[in-house]
């Protein structure tokens, strides 16, 4: 497995002559102005309904399954327009030769999960693995757009530090939602015991995701989300990235496209470099980095490829604890050094403890409070926690917000609003009407992560209806958000050794990683990439979840 990150090192791009993947076409949609939060104008039109099985036209093309050679023909729409690459004038034969080869690929060079038919694969490495869902193809994006959102990460690196500074702002924002989210209530209770104790983070790390879409109709970026707790798949989105490029080198001839047009995504090695100068800054030689994971864990080896970075490239440890083996294990010691087994932790480095589900009894709570006590890195802290939260990020978006307290340089500001979709709190009572009457233009989050959690479409009249009936402010616990309409395009989708022709619309994360000791900031970079294709049918996104791919970008 050694070999899978070894050309994951470098973010630079050979740019020859442009070549084009896909070139996409949707209908038309209403749209919110995003650098306003002012309610939109009454008579734009609605956007299309999402596509389904049930509601696909007859026509003469075609959905391809691909199963072992087997072909099963299913019936789709012809709404989109054809790609350059015309994904559906690629021969059969072809296709299933491509397949093979990722799939070996794949299996070579550690692109693998865990089995969920396989009852030990979420705790037994090596058990039950099978190759990570991917695209069979990058999807094409607009140059300029993937360097906007370059552009972008280290200005919300910076912010989201900031932001985690402001107690008041975290603690104000959030307390009428700790009222009716239990989960909020007690992470901002940690942070509310931090503070009583005048608790100082000086060494400060964080491993972020700023995820976007790109809106077909006012072709502008649009962010869905920060992600300041468990960033995953740093480790697999590289891998993705260069099995693409693997396959476009060896079927040019038969698919015209220049691998050189994906970009190199550098995720695995950054991300281990921002924990290795954590780890130099703690400055303490035998301690550890120690990852906090979940007790079945089937992106394990996501994980484990940034463990194995660590240690051949930075001769960093690291150690796996679950929390409730930190509770049982951990010590703190008067100067706050954090043991667990006796063995010191530098870095304590969150792939779990984002969800309610990872703490199931008090025992968990406990270790999160211990770590938080500690003098180990948090990555993230408990601010930094809270400052990801979804009603932070709509806080944010509010006029004069970010002038009055975060950044004083206008051209950043300038350039983060221009990303920010429509956001809104549940109080505003136009927005709330506006929804209740046209569902499909919203999505109405919680404050979780992990995907599976939004509500769409007639949800979103039905969840509104039945707070406002109940008259309670357990609306505090959501916001609402400018619905995203990205283009749709034909690709194929690899999942369980099956190749399925769909189509599908992607998401943009980008990486960053943010390291300050005191007030010197050692390092606020862009760190490669995470691109997430779905059916277009489906709503939400997440790959572990099971709505999505792993994909890569293709530069247009």
């Amino acid at each position: 497995m050694g070999v899978g990150y070894s050309s994951c090192n470098s973010l630079s791009l050979s740019l020859p002559t442009n070549t084009t993947l896909f070139l996409h076409k949707s209908k038309p949609t209403s749209r919110f102005n995003p650098t306003t939060t002012k309610i939109f104008q009454t008579h734009l039109q609605k956007p299309p309904k999402t596509m389904s099985q049930s509601s696909l036209p007859s026509s003469s093309s075609s959905l391809v399954t691909l199963k072992c050679g087997k072909v099963e023909e299913m019936e789709t729409q012809e709404s989109v327009t054809r790609p350059m690459c015309d994904v559906h004038g690629i021969a059969e034969e072809l296709v299933k030769k491509m397949e093979y080869d990722a799939l070996v690929w794949s299996s070579l060079h550690g692109l693998v999960v865990g089995d969920r038919t396989v009852q030990r694969s979420g705790t037994v490495p090596g058990v039950g693995m099978v190759h990570a869902p991917f695209a069979l193809v990058p999807m094409s994006f607009p140059e300029s757009h993937w360097r906007q959102a370059c552009e972008l990460a280290p200005i919300f690196n910076e912010l989201v530090d900031r932001v985690s500074l402001d107690s008041k702002f975290l603690q104000d924002s959030l307390s009428r939602t700790k009222k009716v989210d239990a989960f909020t209530s007690r992470l901002l209770d940690i942070h509310s015991k931090m503070l009583d104790i005048n608790k100082k983070e000086e060494i400060r790390l964080g491993l972020l995701r700023s995820d976007y879409m790109l809106d077909e109709q006012t072709k502008l970026l649009l962010q869905i989300e920060v992600n300041t707790i468990s960033s995953s798949f740093p480790g697999l989105s590289c891998l993705v990235s260069e099995l693409h490029r693997s396959l476009l080198t060896h079927y040019s001839e038969h698919l015209g496209l220049d691998s050189n047009r994906i970009p190199v995504n550098a995720a695995v090695s950054r991300f281990a470099e921002a924990l290795s100068n954590a780890w130099t800054e703690y400055n303490n030689p035998r301690a550890v980095v120690m990852f906090v994971v979940q007790t079945e864990e089937r992106n394990m080896y996501d994980q484990y490829w940034l463990s194995a970075v660590l240690k051949e490239r930075h001769n960093v440890s690291t150690i796996r604890k679950t929390l409730a083996e930190i509770d049982v294990d951990g010590e703190l010691l008067p100067d706050g050094t954090l043991l667990i087994g006796g063995q010191a932790v530098a870095v304590v480095y969150f792939r779990a403890g984002y969800a309610p589900n990872d703490y199931p009894s008090e025992s968990e709570w406990r270790a999160r409070l211990l770590m938080e006590q500690s003098s180990a890195i948090k990555c993230p802290s408990i601010s930094y926690h809270l400052a990801g939260t979804k009603k932070i990020q709509q806080e944010l978006a509010k006029p004069n917000v970010l002038e009055s307290r975060f950044l004083e340089d206008k051209e950043d500001i300038a350039k983060l609003r221009k990303c920010f979709a429509g956001l809104w709190s549940l109080d505003e009572s136009d927005i709330v009407r506006d929804a209740i009457q046209r569902p499909e233009l919203y999505v109405m989050k919680p404050q979780r992560e992990g995907g599976g959690n939004n509500i769409y479409g007639d949800d979103v009249r039905e969840t509104l209806l039945r707070l406002q009936k109940g008259g309670s402010e357990e609306d505090a616990a959501y916001i609402l958000m400018q619905r995203i309409f990205p283009a749709i395009s034909p690709t194929f989708l690899m999942r369980d050794g099956i190749c399925h022709k769909d189509h599908a619309i992607s998401e943009l994360g980008i990486y960053g990683a943010y390291l300050r000791n005191k007030e010197k900031v050692i390092m606020n970079d862009q760190c490669g990439y995470l691109m997430r294709t779905k059916i277009s049918s489906s709503n939400e996104g997440g790959v572990a979840a099971g709505f999505a791919v792993l994909d890569s970008i293709y530069l247009t």
